[in-house]
């Protein structure tokens, strides 16, 4: 593999459990670099009741 190829894979989730992969301090400085995106998460939703029929109709025959 080239270096640029390695160095996207450095960080995979997958590869971060192998052995002698990377040291704990490399990977602890990579996180501590990576931007802090908090703001970009949205705002969690209010649950809207299961859509049905309503109470008090009746159904169309």
């Amino acid at each position: 593999m080239d270096r640029d190829t390695l160095s996207k894979l450095r960080l995979d989730r997958r590869l971060i459990r192998r052995r002698d992969w990377i040291a704990a301090e490399d990977l602890e400085r990579e996180l501590d670099a990576l931007p802090d995106v908090s703001d970009k998460i949205a705002p969690a939703q209010e649950s809207a009741p299961e859509s049905g029929p309503e109470e008090g109709t009746q159904p169309e025959a």
